[in-house]
């Protein structure tokens, strides 16, 4: 389904909602959408000056200021906005009506509506009718989803990129490909009492090479969309009583981790993001490091390597006034070759109870090869350059770069691993001299699994995971 598609009625009631965070605020919009919108607009609207032309003889992109009434009630003075179809969000007609701000005014408005022949819409409704008319495709969708949840500048200008359609169209172009290698082979299937070959098996295992790479290139681009969207994750690892929580609280400004002298506190990971200089961290406090002293532990621990092998930074924290720190040192290097590929800062916390923290420091950055920071959590200190140190670490990380060919979504990602795995599949057939019925049946999966993505195969149990989602008005 294209953003070119000539909208389709959906039947049924038009859907009303409010659009804008219930709350006290100077405006507010409630906005209605679908067959019959602008007939419920005239009963319920009244211009400030008469005579008017009424709202449903009024061309789209109309802005109109009068009051709202139930009989001889008023309700508010509004500005009412119409759009026509396909020219509105939804490619429905649209009506939108922005009211004084409040809980009680919207609710009033609101409800005027649903008394006069609309339905409250679901959550993610005008944007589900969207994609179904054809004004969007589904990435666009999420992208929209995306943009409204967004957490950091990062996320926020990804979210924005997809719904420019950069994604789309490559994967649109992935999947036309796709599709005349299908017609080729079913062309074959069709006239296969003549043995005609329309396309040499050189030339397909060509261009399925060509369509494996581009496919490559945006599962690896994987990595990159997740940090652009997650934010980067950081676990703060580290002996008991080693000040995770202590440090993960100073980071946040607030008292989120319980802290204790007791060794063990942490059972389970705890996850929190912030923000520093527009890069979004997602920090989580796992429980200590140690031989565990029962079921619950261990599998707190347990838990923590969960995180560590997933992090792209790594913050081992370290009570640098204990004397026996040798056997962390050996820890560091452990973790080191264990995740090669994963940034690893050292941080040395309780710098303020030790007289001899700088020379231990040098001692440990020189032994592990790894930078050394050191802090007082505690009290706060270090805590500045700790958060530089983080950023300059993972400069680049979350910053977008080719953005048209950037994959941020789980959903995406596993439908082009399958992709992928399907087109392996047809190679390996053609290589085999198989039957073209089989080749042409991997094909015609791979087509679908890039369908998927931008909702040229419709999954409704996927559409209903994704809208549901997004809040009642959206």
């Amino acid at each position: 389904m294209s953003g070119d598609a000539s909208p389709q009625p959906l039947g049924g009631l038009p859907v009303a909602a409010i659009a804008t965070p219930v709350g006290v605020g100077a405006l507010a919009i409630v906005r209605m959408s679908g067959e019959g919108v602008l007939s419920i607009a005239d009963r319920v609207f009244q211009a400030a000056h008469e005579p008017e032309t009424p709202l449903s003889a009024s061309p789209g992109y109309t802005a109109r200021f009068g009051r709202l009434h139930d009989g001889g009630e008023m309700i508010d003075e509004v500005v009412v906005l119409v759009f026509r179809t396909p020219n509105s969000f939804t490619a429905e007609d649209m009506v939108e009506i922005t009211c004084h701000g409040g809980p009680v005014v919207t609710g009033r408005v609101l409800q005027l509506l649903l008394d006069n022949g609309c339905r409250l819409a679901e959550p993610g409704e005008f944007t589900r009718r969207a994609f179904l008319n054809g004004r969007i495709d589904l990435l666009q969708a999420e992208a929209i989803g995306e943009m409204i949840h967004a957490r950091s500048e990062s996320a926020y200008r990804t979210a924005v990129t997809q719904l420019e359609g950069g994604l789309s169209k490559k994967l649109d172009t992935l999947r036309e490909r796709l599709l005349e290698s299908c017609a080729l082979l079913e062309l074959e299937l069709d006239f296969s009492e003549e043995d005609l070959e329309f396309q040499s098996r050189d030339e397909l295992v060509s261009r399925l090479g060509t369509l494996q790479d581009e496919v490559a290139r945006l599962i690896d681009s994987y990595r990159q969309g997740r940090l652009l969207r997650e934010g980067v994750a950081t676990a703060i690892i580290g002996r008991p009583n080693a000040g995770k929580s202590t440090l993960l609280n100073a980071l946040l400004g607030e008292e989120r981790a319980i802290v204790s002298h007791m060794p063990g506190t942490t059972r389970d990971y705890i996850e929190e993001c912030f923000i520093h200089e527009k890069t979004m961290f997602r920090l989580t406090d796992t429980a200590g490091l140690r031989e565990a002293v029962e079921e619950i532990e261990h599998e707190g621990i347990r838990r923590s390597y969960e995180k560590i092998a997933r992090a792209d930074l790594i913050l081992y924290l370290m009570d640098i006034g204990e004397e026996d720190y040798e056997a962390e040192i050996t820890t560091v290097r452990n973790i080191a070759a264990e995740y090669p590929a994963t940034k690893l800062l050292v941080v040395a916390n309780k710098t303020d109870r030790s007289a001899s923290a700088g020379e231990r420091m040098r001692n440990i950055g020189e032994e592990t090869g790894r930078p050394v920071l050191g802090i007082s959590a505690l009290h706060g200190e270090g805590l500045d350059a700790l958060k530089r140190e983080m950023n300059a670490m993972t400069e680049g990380l979350d910053k977008l770069h080719d953005a048209s060919v950037l994959v941020t979504s789980l959903r995406h990602y596993e439908a082009l691993r399958n992709a992928r795995d399907a087109l392996q599949n047809a190679r390996e057939l053609i290589d085999a001299q198989s039957e073209t019925e089989l080749i042409a049946f991997e094909l015609r999966s791979a087509l679908d699994y890039v369908g998927e993505i931008t909702g040229k195969v419709v999954n409704e149990e996927v559409l209903n995971t994704i809208f549901e989602r997004f809040c009642i008005g959206k």
